[in-house]
């Protein structure tokens, strides 16, 4: 695939990229929406404080984790049309909540919810896997990622234009906001009968049990109960933080920590519930895969796209204290990092498909990140701002690549789990930002692009010992096996 195909609108796999990267971009520009307009706020409710917007800041982000993992599971199930629509309507209602919300109950309940809509970028990831082939997949999963990724920056340069030009006054914010989650819900409608799940039927493949990762092996069964833990877990973290300022009381934190160990147990049930039965019949040999793989593609996601998070949150701030910046130029230049993403995540899935042999990209991308990060962590104020701002691209064009790469391989790992793999993989970026961030409140930003750039090699060893080029990476068509032949005859049975 060539970079001139993406104007080729009248293919039908093209049209269905380009609606599919657009819903991704309206679900991140809503995601987004509040940070742009948060002085805003703190003028038109005088009752409010700058500690409740930095605790809407770490709510904005708590259920997304939980999120990736249902949405993966419905993805499977039911198919990434139907998810991608009854999202984005169902994530405007609390939208429109938060934008007219009075209280500081509305405004938190409303703001934790639609948290979940961060699980939108798994949608895409699989609706593409559906409408190109495995030898495209690299360029067309990083166009999608990249471009509607860039939804984020979007709101940050548009909200405050749309608050204080088109609508003005003390609500002005209110009705920016509503006005996002209106497009949102319009265009759910829309995306439910703009497109089909793949060019055929028989594109989108479902798995025997959603409720859970099926696995291959004993010893991936103990794997995939071990990288699970973690994915809920890392709540905890949040719930210590959201206790320590004061929002929660430790009652109220042991019953929030009480409800994630349920949900770890609940989680790890299903795990066995599913995949035990098929371990005892036995898994066909042309139905197995690499669990190994899997996780290495956790732990990449965990280090570029929980980096890029955490970075972006404190990059303006690093510019601005480091070089004496004002607010605004310091804003614009910790841009760049997400304005690299148009172009370098393409790429990092262009790159993927190109050299026929994802590995091997995905380990020089690693490699990168932790170059990057460690030139990075080498800034201070007798550094021309000129190079700090050329390094912080040079870094953001490996960590967005990355990002793009891991996403090239994971739909030629199982070809009928790629809802739910997708799904793991992104709940570790936003376990990375979690961690990330969390560690960010003890250490120096020196210190902290150390940590990350310690993250990003570990990730590569990982990746080198782990991860195993995809069989079917590079072919015309993704691989079917027998297992994926016989649901297959099931629901044709079913039907009939």
């Amino acid at each position: 695939m060539k970079v001139a195909d993406v104007f080729r609108f009248r293919n039908a796999e093209i049209k269905a990229l380009h609606l599919t990267w657009i819903a991704f971009f309206i679900t991140f520009y809503v995601w987004f929406n509040m940070a742009p307009l948060a002085t805003s706020m703190l003028r038109s409710m005088d009752w409010l404080t700058q500690d409740d917007i930095r605790l809407f800041a770490i709510v904005n982000v708590a259920l997304t984790i939980p999120a990736r993992i249902i949405v993966g599971m419905a993805l499977d199930r039911f198919g990434p049309r139907r998810v991608f629509s009854v999202l984005m309507i169902l994530m405007s209602i609390p939208a429109l909540t938060f934008a007219f919300g009075n209280t500081m109950t509305q405004l938190l309940v409303s703001r934790l919810i639609l948290s979940s809509i961060g699980a939108s970028f798994v949608v895409g990831i699989h609706m593409t896997a559906l409408w190109f082939k495995p030898k495209d997949i690299g360029f067309a999963e990083g166009f999608y990622a990249g471009w509607g990724n860039f939804g984020s920056a979007a709101a940050a340069m548009t909200l405050p234009t749309i608050a204080l030009t088109l609508y003005g006054g003390d609500d002005g914010w209110r009705w920016a906001i509503g006005q996002s989650a209106f497009v949102m819900a319009g265009y759910g409608v829309y995306y439910w009968f703009a497109i089909t799940d793949g060019p055929d039927e028989k594109a989108h493949r479902k798995p025997r049990k959603a409720m859970a990762l099926e696995v291959s092996t004993w010893n991936d069964l103990i794997k995939l109960i071990l990288w699970t833990i973690p994915m809920i877990g890392v709540l905890a973290i949040l719930v210590w933080r959201i206790e320590n300022m004061g929002y929660i009381t430790p009652m109220g934190a042991l019953i929030c920590y009480a409800a994630i160990a349920a949900v770890v147990i609940y989680q790890v049930v299903q795990i066995l519930r599913v995949n035990v039965p098929l371990l005892k019949k036995g898994v066909p040999e042309d139905d197995k895969y690499p669990f190994n793989s899997v996780a290495a593609l956790n732990s990449t996601y965990f280090a570029n796209f929980g980096a890029e998070l955490a970075v972006v949150s404190m990059l303006p701030m690093f510019f601005e204290q480091t070089w004496g910046l004002g607010a605004a130029a310091a804003g614009m230049i910790a841009a760049s990092f997400a304005f690299v993403n148009l172009i370098a995540r393409p790429m990092g899935g262009m790159v993927s498909d190109r050299m026929g042999n994802r590995r091997f990209v995905m380990l020089s991308y690693m490699f990168g990140i932790g170059i990057g990060f460690v030139l990075m962590g080498l800034l201070n104020s007798s550094w021309p701002l000129i190079i700090a701002i050329a390094i912080t691209m040079f870094t953001s064009f490996f960590v967005q690549g990355a990002e793009g790469a891991t996403f090239g391989i994971i739909p030629s790992i199982k070809r009928r789990l790629t809802g739910q793999i997708s799904g793991m993989a992104g709940a570790y970026g936003n376990v990375g930002a979690v961690v990330y961030l969390f560690i960010f409140t003890f250490v120096t930003p020196t210190q902290f692009f150390f940590i990350i750039a310690g993250g990003a090699f570990a990730s590569w060893v990982i990746c080198l010992i782990w991860l195993k080029e995809p069989e079917s990476g590079f072919a015309d068509e993704y691989y079917i096996s027998s297992v994926d032949r016989q649901i297959a005859e099931q629901d044709v049975k079913a039907q009939g």
